[in-house]
């Protein structure tokens, strides 16, 4: 072994460096231990630790993870203390690795990328002719590996068991490292939709709708991600066992400034290259360059019809100064009609509005208003969550929080508010009804129904809790008459006084009285247990009752937060009017929210059959129910 590694009192030294003008050295040996120089290249650390095992020596406590790290870079990261420490330990000495020793070790075979080693009984001879038995280390395993040619990726749980089991085994001691290729930059769409198509829409279950374009009109607002750029990411090396570095292949690279056209720009957002839309527009992709151009918004004023556009399916807001033609459908997220529609509109939000008149047709959103400034005849008018404003209706189902229409004809309206100007042979339920002036016409009867919640649930549970804390009461009252009549008895409550009294050292018992106290609670003790059950019994019939209060409570909370008043008020009854009550399951959810179907078989089936609250033919109606 070198001086400048053996001498402790010399100063750190290092394999590799024989002066001690030179550079810092690879590989430091001090009193605590063997040290590797951070920031050393991998070819520098593995020639010091190559000097060493060369040299007739090993690294005694070898910590081989952070072997492999300092000297490969592979394998885990080094601990944050570690990380930026100007040496960093990794055994605890450099010791001798003699020939005798170095005998015990066997030859590796090597196959597809794996070290074999068979482990088996050794011996070492002492000198007097007689072998002793011997026991492999890993430190030496490691160094006479290294002179071997296996110097990468040696399996340090596999050898520290093979070694400790001590029994013939054959183990696999090294593993080649394959190096992992890196991913090459790609352009990735982040937008819903980026491609127009005229082919007719692919359903679901494969079969193609022959009114509806696969994407005729591809719009995005103004800052919208398109099209984001994956950086290529570089592979990580793999090592042969020889210690051989494996180079991944490298990645390719690419632009985002080979798709960007106009009314588009490219920015660096999140870590990331994006291509954003730099206007509100459609968006229009070249078929031979493959850029992609947004240009200003697109108004239709040829309408929607089977020869224009077919149905459309929109991702945002759409403006039509055309009619819609009859079946056609029209969804996106807020839609604006100028003409007449005659067909089928939808909006999954935003408002919709219809400039003239809606003919036979619907007009559907799922969460915002609806306002027609024309005429509904015929149709279906309905929105989850938001008003509805109608000018005039006709033969309509109106459904939405809250309706307020000028003139209603023959309509079904259910809603939780609804303000009517004049209405006439309609079937209205809601919350809170205010009609201005209301009658029949001709065959069509006005009918008023105000919505009540259902409580039955909620008052059969405040009972049958309350029931259940009575019983729990009486219960509890029946296992304390219990133990009033036991300890009432005189051998019972007299040994209770007595060990009363006992206990709390009021009385001392002389040695003759103590053998007549014992015989005492042996006598009584049957009826001591009957008293710690019932008591046990009490207690847990208080806690039901309390429990069962506090859940008929609970009932009560619950009842108290569905519960509210009803109200209808009519300034002018014109004719035979009919006010009842119909009861609705909140937890059903809204009543606005059923389907038409159902809102015109639920009020004009006439399914109700308690009595009407008022019948009227003149007057008004200002009529108040408490829940």
């Amino acid at each position: 072994m070198p001086d400048e590694l053996a001498d402790d009192n010399a100063g750190p030294q290092a394999a590799g460096d024989s002066a001690g003008d030179g550079p810092l050295p690879a590989i430091v040996e001090q009193s605590g231990g063997v040290w590797l120089r951070a920031g050393l290249t991998p070819a520098a650390g593995q020639a010091a630790a190559g000097q060493v095992f060369l040299s007739g020596s090993c690294f005694a406590g070898l910590d081989y993870a952070i072997f492999l790290r300092m000297l490969f870079g592979a394998g885990p990261e080094l601990p944050p203390a570690l990380q930026e420490a100007p040496l960093v330990r990794f055994a605890d000495a450099v010791v001798p690795f003699p020939p005798a020793r170095r005998a015990l070790y066997r030859i590796v075979k090597v196959v597809g990328g794996e070290a074999d080693y068979f482990f088996e009984p050794v011996f070492i001879d002492n000198g007097e002719g007689a072998p002793e038995p011997a026991t492999l280390r890993f430190d030496e395993f490691v160094a006479d590996m290294w002179i071997k040619g296996i110097r990468f990726g040696i399996d340090a749980a596999a050898v520290h068991e093979a070694i400790a089991s001590g029994k013939p085994s054959r183990r696999v001691v090294a593993r080649r490292l394959a190096p992992v290729p890196g991913n090459d930059a790609a352009i990735v769409e982040v937008s819903a939709s980026l491609h127009r198509s005229n082919a007719p829409l692919e359903r679901a279950d494969g079969r193609f709708d022959l009114h509806t374009f696969q994407n005729r009109f591809p719009q995005v607002p103004a800052r919208v991600r398109l099209l984001r750029k994956e950086p290529a990411t570089p592979g990580t090396k793999g090592f042969e066992l020889s210690g051989i570095p494996i180079l991944p292949p490298p990645p390719k690279d690419l632009e985002l400034t080979r798709v960007a056209g106009p009314g588009t720009v490219i920015e660096h957002l999140d870590g990331h290259d994006y291509l954003v839309s730099a206007v509100e527009g459609f968006i229009n992709v070249d078929s031979k360059s493959h850029r992609i151009s947004i240009g200003p918004k697109i108004v239709s004023r040829e309408g929607v019809s089977v020869r224009t556009t077919g149905n459309l399916q929109l991702a945002g807001e759409y403006e039509e100064f055309g009619d819609v033609q009859e079946n056609r459908i029209v969804e996106g997220a807020g839609i604006t009609i100028h003409g007449d529609v005659y067909g089928n509109i939808g909006s999954r939000g935003g408002s919709v509005v219809l400039k003239r008149n809606l003919m036979g047709g619907s007009a559907v959103n799922a969460d915002g208003p609806i306002r027609i400034g024309g005429t509904a005849a015929n149709a279906v008018v309905q929105t989850k969550q938001g008003d509805v404003t109608i000018r005039q209706a006709q033969n309509c189902v109106i459904t939405g929080s809250k309706v307020m229409i000028g003139e209603a004809t023959n309509c079904e309206i259910i809603a939780d508010d609804v303000v009517i100007r004049m209405a006439s042979g309609c079937a209205v339920a809601a919350r809170h009804i205010a009609i201005d002036s209301a009658g029949p016409r001709k065959q069509s009867e006005m009918l008023l129904f105000a919505l009540v919640p259902d409580t039955a649930r909620f008052d059969a549970a405040i009972a049958d809790f309350t029931a259940r804390a009575g019983h729990a009461a009486r219960s509890a009252e029946a296992h304390k008459a219990g133990i009033d009549a036991i300890t009432s008895r005189p051998d019972v409550h007299g040994y209770l006084e007595l060990a009363t009294r006992v206990r709390k050292r009021e009385l001392t018992l002389t040695p003759e009285q103590l053998p007549r106290f014992q015989k005492m609670a042996v006598q009584v003790g049957p009826a001591l247990k009957e008293v710690a059950r019932l008591s046990l019994a009490g207690k847990e019939a208080q806690v039901q009752q309390a429990h069962m209060l506090e859940q008929a409570e609970n009932a009560r909370r619950q009842r108290h937060a569905i519960a509210g008043t009803a109200t209808c008020k009519v300034r002018l009854v014109d004719g035979e009017t009919t006010l009842r009550t119909m009861v609705f399951h909140p937890e059903a959810g809204p009543p606005h929210q059923l389907a038409p179907k159902e809102v015109r078989a639920r009020l004009r089936g006439r399914s109700w059959t308690h009595a009407p609250v008022l019948q009227t033919a003149h007057g008004a109606v200002d009529w108040t129910s408490d829940i």
